[in-house]
């Protein structure tokens, strides 16, 4: 399978988004690469180099955004879980994160965990690690689930 028959949007439903590629978007733009997938535990990986900040270590803003992509494609998941084959779709509405230690090199690793799927909306925790196991950042996310119309 090439890259391009792998290329997902929303629009395909989530259930086939590990490997998967988004041209185009920040995560091709940060290397994100999607591990695992469903609604109640997502994993994606990225690179350090490429994301880091003016000081060389791991931008914040890379960090969670790579937490709200991890959350938020979860909470797809658990829309087209609701709502097979792309009847519904999630978007993010709130996102916390604290950056508790410097990503310096290798790649970093995002689990969101849910803590609420809901119909209308899902909220997931999400633990950032580096190589070494060592806590990046913790981020909460919630996503509302909205119909396509």
């Amino acid at each position: 399978m090439t890259a391009s028959d792998q290329t997902k949007t929303p629009a395909d439903g989530a259930r086939h988004w590990v490997g998967a590629s988004w041209p185009g978007t920040l995560m091709e733009l940060t290397g994100m690469e999607v591990l695992e997938h469903t609604a109640r535990r997502t994993v994606v990986s990225m690179p350090v180099a490429g994301n880091l900040q003016n000081g060389g270590i791991l931008h914040g803003g890379a960090s969670a955004a790579l937490a709200e992509t991890a959350g938020s494609f979860a909470a797809c998941a658990h829309a087209d879980d609701l709502y097979p084959g792309g009847g519904a779709y999630a978007v993010g509405t709130e996102l916390s994160a604290s950056h508790v230690a410097a990503g310096r090199g290798g790649r970093v690793t995002a689990v969101a965990t849910a803590a609420h799927l809901g119909r209308t909306s899902t909220v997931h925790t999400v633990e950032v690690h580096d190589e070494d196991g060592r806590l990046i950042s913790c981020a909460r996310i919630t996503n509302r689930i909205l119909m396509r119309r």
